[in-house]
C-alpha cells in the first residue's frame, strides 16, 4: 500500500469520509471527478491473466463497486429471483462475506434494472440505494443500521425509464436526489404535483435533516434526471451542484438553499432531453452536459442569483465533444469528455474547452460507463466489456482487453482504481485485475 504525503492526507480528510485516499468510496472516486492519484495499475490483462480474483455475480448492474479497507461494496439485481441484492466482498480475496436481499422487484424498462445507483461508504457504514425507494444502511459486518422507502415516503417517482441516482456523502450529510415529472408518467408517480428535491440525512440515523425543493420550467421527459450531486468548492465556497430539469444549480451544503441556477442551454423547450451526465468541477469551471449529441457548456464557479450567458466560460464544438450519457473526468488539469454517441474521447482544456486530442475508440458497441483517470491512464470499457486503456498525455492506446462474455450488452459500470488494483464489473462477474 502506498505511503501518502501529508497533502494528500489533508485533501482526503477535507473531501470526504475516507479511511485512506486509496479507497474509491463513492461512484466517482475520493476525489467526486472520476480520478485518483493510485499508481503502478495494470496496462495488459484479460480474464485469465493478471487477474487477483473473480466471483461470479447473481445478476446484472450499472452500479459501481465502493471500496473502503478491505470491503468493498456491490449493489447488484439477482436475475433469477427478479430481486435486489447488496454484498460485501473480502477485499484481497474476492470471497463474498455477507449479501441481503433488499427488495422484490427488477426493472422498468429491457435497458437497465433498480440496481443502478452505486453504493457510498465511509469507514464504518455503507449505503444502498434503490431505483424503486429502498435507502438502507448496515455497519461493514452487514449489520441494519436502518431503512428507509424515498418512494414511499415521498411519493412514487415519475420517471419513463427506470430510476437511478447514486447518494451523495459528503460532509456529514447524505444526500439523496430526485428530479422528476411533475405529473404522472405511464401511471407512475401522483398524477399532478409530483415535486423534485435534494434530501439530507444524517448518515447515522437516517433521520430527516431537510428537503430542499428543486424546481426547473422544463417539460415533459426533460425534467427528468438520472444525475449524482457533486460538491465543488471554489474560492473557500463549498457548495453541493445538481444538473438536471434543463438547469444546473448550486445548493448550501448545510440547508439545501439554493445559491445559483444556470439554464439557457435549451431555450425551445424540447421535450425529451433527460438528463444523465452528473456535473463536473475542475479549474474553476463546472461541466454542464447537453444531452442527446448537444454541446459542453463550462460555467463559471463561485456565481449567485440567476446566472445569464455571462456565466458561460465557453461552449464546447459538439461535433466532437459531447456527452450523452458518460459523466466527463477531471484528471491531471483536465477533462476527459466520452462521446458515446460518436465513440471518441476528447482531452478538452478547461479554459478554452478545445480538444488537445481526440481519440476514436474500437469495436462495435457504445462506450456508456464513465471513464476512470489513474496513473497516468484513462480506462474505459465498452457495452460488451470491452476495455480500453489510453495514455492521458499522448491520446494513445496502450492496452485492450475483452473482459465480457458472449452476447453481453449494456455494461455501463464504471471501472475503480484503489490500492493498487482495478475492479472491473461485467453483467456476471467482477474481475479483481492486479497483485494479489
Amino acid at each position: 500500500m502506498k505511503a501518502l504525503t501529508p497533502v494528500a492526507l489533508a485533501g482526503a480528510f477535507l473531501l470526504s469520509n475516507l479511511s485512506h485516499a486509496a479507497d474509491w468510496p463513492q461512484w466517482r472516486g475520493p476525489a467526486f471527478n472520476g480520478s485518483t492519484d493510485e499508481t503502478h495499475l495494470p496496462v495488459a490483462f484479460s480474464k485469465t491473466d493478471g487477474v487477483a480474483w473473480s466471483v461470479d455475480l447473481p445478476g446484472p448492474s450499472a452500479s459501481t463497486p465502493a471500496v473502503v479497507g478491505d470491503r468493498i461494496f456491490l449493489s447488484t439485481s439477482h436475475q433469477t429471483n427478479r430481486t435486489m441484492h447488496a454484498m460485501a466482498l473480502d477485499r484481497k480475496t474476492g470471497n463474498i462475506l455477507w449479501e441481503k436481499k433488499i427488495a422484490d422487484g427488477f426493472n422498468r424498462d429491457n435497458r437497465s434494472n433498480f440496481s443502478s445507483p452505486s453504493p457510498v461508504a465511509d469507514a464504518t457504514r455503507v449505503f444502498f440505494f434503490y431505483g424503486n425507494g429502498p435507502l438502507v444502511a448496515f455497519d461493514h459486518s452487514g449489520k441494519e443500521l436502518w431503512a428507509r422507502n424515498i418512494a414511499k415516503e415521498y411519493g412514487e417517482f415519475a420517471f419513463q425509464w427506470t430510476f437511478s441516482a447514486t447518494p451523495l456523502l459528503f460532509g456529514g450529510k447524505l444526500y439523496v436526489q430526485v428530479l422528476q415529472r411533475d405529473v404522472a408518467v405511464q401511471g407512475r408517480g401522483k398524477a399532478t404535483g409530483n415535486e423534485s428535491f435534494l434530501l439530507a440525512l444524517d448518515p447515522a440515523t437516517g433521520k430527516e435533516l431537510w428537503r430542499q425543493l428543486r424546481p426547473n420550467d422544463a417539460v415533459s421527459e426533460s425534467k427528468e434526471a438520472y444525475t449524482t450531486p457533486m460538491p465543488v468548492t471554489h474560492n473557500g465556497r463549498t457548495e453541493i451542484v445538481i444538473a438536471g430539469g434543463d438547469c444546473l444549480t448550486g445548493h448550501d451544503p448545510a440547508t439545501g438553499k439554493e445559491l445559483w441556477r444556470w439554464g439557457t442551454w435549451n431555450p425551445t423547450k424540447i421535450g425529451h432531453w433527460r438528463l444523465v451526465p452528473s456535473a463536473v468541477y475542475g479549474a474553476g469551471v463546472i461541466l454542464a452536459c447537453a444531452p442527446k449529441g448537444d454541446p459542453i457548456f463550462a460555467i463559471k464557479a463561485g456565481g449567485n442569483g440567476t446566472l445569464t450567458d455571462a456565466g458561460i466560460a465557453w461552449k464546447g464544438d459538439k461535433r466532437v465533444v459531447s456527452a450523452d450519457v458518460p459523466t466527463p473526468l477531471f484528471y491531471q488539469g483536465d477533462f476527459f469528455v466520452l462521446n458515446e454517441g460518436k465513440k471518441n474521447i476528447s482531452r478538452v482544456d478547461p479554459a478554452t474547452g478545445e480538444p488537445k486530442w481526440t481519440l476514436a475508440l474500437p469495436g462495435l458497441k457504445k462506450y456508456e460507463a464513465s471513464p476512470t483517470g489513474a496513473d497516468g491512464k484513462i480506462y474505459v470499457m465498452s457495452f460488451a466489456g470491452d476495455v480500453v486503456v489510453i495514455d492521458a498525455q499522448k491520446g494513445t492506446i496502450l492496452g485492450q482487453a475483452a473482459m465480457g462474455e458472449s452476447g453481453d450488452d449494456f455494461i455501463r459500470s464504471t471501472i475503480v482504481a484503489s490500492h493498487g488494483q482495478l475492479l472491473i464489473r461485467t453483467n456476471t462477474k467482477l474481475f479483481c485485475i492486479g497483485k494479489r
